[in-house]
């Protein structure tokens, strides 16, 4: 009896592992290759893909170091036209609090240990007029951008705080119209929209065009939702009908309790 009963528990294993010896040596079926049209589904949507994380990512650091000080500068309204700046002094400091600007200022992203201050004074009216002392104005901030950073090779501050930092220098200059305390030493309100277009502009639509393919591609936007009148009649129908329904259970309720017993 026993060499029987452990026949018949072997026998089940045995064609357990029969079959997944014979399931492991079928040979495996390919993956059907796919249709022209799912190719170009496919490479669509990684295009589109990446052109929308690389745009939007872009704008991180785009907005930051380009568009933020472009609109700082149209918002400050500088003077179109250059006036007189003449150098009045220059005070080297050194220490993060007694650096909170700098007229010039490499590496913006860095806290500041050293510092230039250079301070102006300007004749608000045309280079060819004749000006004297009196005409200038008192003290205002000279910077090289609205923010007073850049990086090299466009800016290079050494050579900025050389040429302007100099006591006495005349150069043009502009300053600005919502506070005459800050003075620029260039000023091109066309190249600046410029920037807000070329750097925020674009990449904008451009993120918001490839973000909405990708959703028409790979989304429902069909309304599959009935029409107000067709939802409001069915709910009357249903309210009429559960009424209705009511009424006849109380009634017939009533009638099994009147009969007699």
């Amino acid at each position: 009896m026993r060499g029987s009963s452990c026949e018949l528990l072997l026998d089940p294993q045995a064609e357990l592992r029969k079959r997944r010896l014979l399931e492991l040596a079928r040979p495996k079926k390919r993956p059907a290759r796919r249709t022209c049209r799912q190719r170009v589904w496919f490479y669509a949507t990684s295009l589109f893909a990446m052109t929308a994380v690389s745009a939007g990512s872009s704008l991180l650091f785009l907005v930051p170091l380009y568009v933020d000080p472009a609109i700082s500068t149209l918002a400050a309204d500088f003077t179109p036209q250059p006036v007189t700046c003449v150098t009045v002094r220059r005070d080297d400091r050194r220490g993060i609090n007694n650096c909170t600007w700098s007229s010039c200022r490499e590496g913006c992203t860095s806290d500041m240990y050293s510092c230039t201050h250079i301070f102006v004074s300007y004749h608000a009216h045309n280079l060819s007029d004749s000006s004297t002392p009196d005409d200038f104005t008192d003290e205002a901030v000279l910077l090289v951008n609205i923010k007073g950073c850049g990086y090299p090779p466009e800016v290079r501050c050494a050579d900025f705080n050389t040429l302007y930092g100099e006591e006495g220098a005349h150069f043009p200059c502009y300053y600005s119209r919502q506070n005459r305390t800050i003075v620029m030493t260039s000023y091109d309100r066309d190249k600046q929209v410029e920037v807000i277009i070329n750097y925020f502009a674009i990449p904008f639509v451009v993120t918001l065009v490839t973000s909405v393919v990708l959703c028409v591609m790979h989304c429902d936007c069909r309304n599959t939702t009935p029409p107000r009148s067709f939802r409001r009649a069915r709910v009357e129908d249903a309210s009429d009908y559960s009424i209705s329904t009511r009424v006849d259970r109380i009634a017939a309720s009533q009638q099994d309790l009147s009969r007699p017993l």
